[in-house]
């Protein structure tokens, strides 16, 4: 790593990696040996020293529940550190986009969401908010509730209330989520020309590659922050050659040591001065062992993994003959003709706001007048917003509470299961809504594996997913052998799926 270099951060003597660059005044932002925990058995960060130069756009990536929100909420103050000083330049303003907006804001106004982003009042509101919807791209009238827009366009809502601020520091929170095509193709070109400091957490690595000059990686095993240069690409290469260094060196240590063992061995049995000789060589493998570094492991992907299809079901399984899409603001009913039958895959396209989530959700709740379930069909409905799941529940209460649905199953099938989605037996005991938005997406998939359904209804299923997790996923999809109806934003998940038919809303 070209540009690293370890200096000494504090009194204590504890070393961390800074660019030779980010001194004086360049520095907006210093992670001081930052160490925090969510109680005595969940630690999330240990003796963690990074920086961000003025003008810098980084990455912060990591495995999903690794704690990069987290970081966010220590860099904004809302979570004070345990031990170590988070340090910012004076004056500099941050603001965040998060990852989705809270549910108790779902009923604003555009006007009052975009107010609440201030501590004072701004009696210019108006034209700002036009202004700020300009650069995301949206149309969006100041007396609109929040919860009638799509999901993308509440995240350029998202990313708008962060922009309107004006603020040093941006943080943008998976901030392609929900976006179309068109959407991030706009965000790409606005962070490549912003001014400013930048730190994005995304899944998305053609996304990063566009912008990023560096990543900052949260490590779920050390609970440290390792610092690169380069995009994610370069990343990996670097990754790699570490990992490889390091297996080489180990390698070696280990034939010596071995060596030495053997010999100590040998000369023990001598007798006089040989046993001299046998005690230095055993204390030369000890040092030696000590020497042994720990090879950086890897992200865990989830197993491979099959929902199992409701039996049974013979015939149609779902028929839609007219749908409703929102243009230019106003509903308009459309006649089609869609049949899925066993093993049938539809997928719903169109831009951000032409209704296709508010047609799934139609769908999958029996609300759509257009629309007709074979009698008896289980459906599986995965949520964007998760908002199947009980945020109350613990994990274990999920997934015992959908296995029962199909005659339960043997507490060792559960957690055997559960662990395929890398959930543990802490998450297990843990509640739904303290779970990270990525951990809520992989109890979701596990929820569905227990339920057996017969008739499958996917919004954005890789929101918040990690990208190692994504063929896994989309292998798993194209072995169901039910009927499914997928909305997704993402091409390069699409085009790794069988898809039979496509409903391009856009084009009705």
């Amino acid at each position: 790593m070209r540009w690293q270099k370890q200096i000494p951060l504090s009194e204590s003597g504890k070393w961390g990696i800074l660019c030779p660059t980010m001194s004086g005044n360049e520095v907006v932002l210093r992670f001081d040996n930052v160490s925090f925990e969510y109680g005595h058995k969940k630690p999330i960060l240990s003796e963690v020293s990074f920086g961000l130069r003025r003008g810098a756009k980084f990455a912060l990536m990591g495995q999903n529940g690794a704690g990069k929100t987290t970081i966010f909420q220590l860099i904004m103050g809302a979570l004070p550190p345990e031990e170590g000083s988070i340090i910012r330049d004076n004056g500099v303003t941050i603001a965040t986009a998060r990852q989705v907006i809270p549910r108790d804001q779902l009923d604003l106004t555009v006007r009052e969401f975009f107010e609440k982003c201030f501590d004072k009042k701004v009696y210019d509101i108006d034209p700002r908010i036009d202004e700020i919807l300009e650069v995301v791209n949206l149309h969006a009238p100041h007396d609109r509730a929040i919860r009638t827009f799509s999901g993308g366009q509440q995240a350029r809502l998202l990313l708008a209330s962060a922009l309107i601020q004006n603020p040093d520091l941006l943080l943008l929170d998976e901030p392609t989520n929900n976006l179309d095509h068109a959407g991030i193709e706009h965000l790409t070109k606005f962070l490549k020309e912003y001014k400013k400091t930048c730190l994005v957490i995304s899944h998305d690595a053609e996304f990063l590659n566009a912008f990023t000059e560096g990543v900052l990686y949260l490590d779920i095993y050390t609970k440290k922050i390792e610092q690169y240069s380069g995009n994610y690409n370069d990343v990996v290469v670097q990754i790699m050659a570490r990992i490889e260094k390091e297996n080489r060196e180990n390698a070696r240590l280990a034939k010596e040591i071995q060596e030495n063992k053997d010999k100590s061995n040998f000369f023990a049995h001598k007798g006089g001065q040989m046993r001299l000789v046998a005690k230095r060589m055993r204390e030369k493998a000890a040092e030696m062992e000590e020497e042994m570094v720990d090879v950086r492991r890897e992200d865990k992907t989830i197993r491979s993994f099959v929902i199992p299809a409701q039996e049974g079901i013979v015939g149609e399984i779902l028929h839609i003959s007219s749908v409703q899409t929102m243009k230019a603001h106003k509903l308009v009913s459309h006649k089609v003709n869609v049949s899925l039958k066993r093993g049938g895959h539809l997928l719903l396209s169109g831009p951000n706001g032409i209704g296709k989530s508010t047609l799934l959700e139609a769908l999958a709740t029996g609300k759509s007048k257009g629309s007709t379930i074979q009698e008896g069909v289980k459906i599986g409905y995965y949520r964007q917003d998760f908002s199947t799941l009980d945020f109350d529940s613990t994990v274990y209460q999920t997934l015992a509470a959908a296995a029962e649905t199909v005659g339960g199953m043997t507490e060792e099938q559960m957690r055997s299961t559960a662990a395929g989605f890398l959930i543990t037996d802490d998450m297990m005991r843990t509640e739904i809504g303290s779970l990270s938005e990525g951990q809520k997406g992989l109890v979701a998939f596990a929820e569905l594996v227990f339920r057996r359904p017969g008739l499958l209804f996917l919004d954005e299923p890789t929101n918040h997913i990690n990208f190692r997790h994504i063929p896994v996923i989309a292998a798993a999809l194209n072995r169901y052998e039910g009927a499914m109806v997928l909305v997704s934003h993402v091409p390069d998940f699409v085009k790794q799926i069988r898809i039979d038919e496509t409903l391009d809303l856009g084009e009705l």
